[in-house]
């Protein structure tokens, strides 16, 4: 996928004009985005500040560190539990 040229922070200022009134189309031909594209970040960034964005971040990167310890620590019970099987 595309990285985009613009940083969350910048996608949430860009919302936040036109949420203070200035048309979709203007705002689209100013940053050089779609309409489709402006939609859809409204779809995902609408109505976030920029500090709430920055906390929905740590919440992601926590849980993926968590994920990978689930993971991690079913693997291990596995094989702990196949052992003590063959051992009987």
């Amino acid at each position: 996928m595309k990285k985009s040229k613009f940083t969350e922070s910048q996608i949430v200022a860009i919302l936040k004009e036109a949420d203070a009134g200035m048309l979709v189309k203007d705002i689209c031909r100013k940053y050089g985005i779609s309409s489709p594209t402006y939609y859809s970040w409204k779809s995902k960034y609408g109505g976030m500040e920029a500090s709430e964005l920055k906390r929905v971040k740590e919440i992601e990167a926590e849980n993926a560190k968590l994920k990978r310890m689930y993971a991690d620590m079913a693997l291990e019970n596995a094989a702990m539990k196949e052992l003590i099987s063959k051992k009987l």
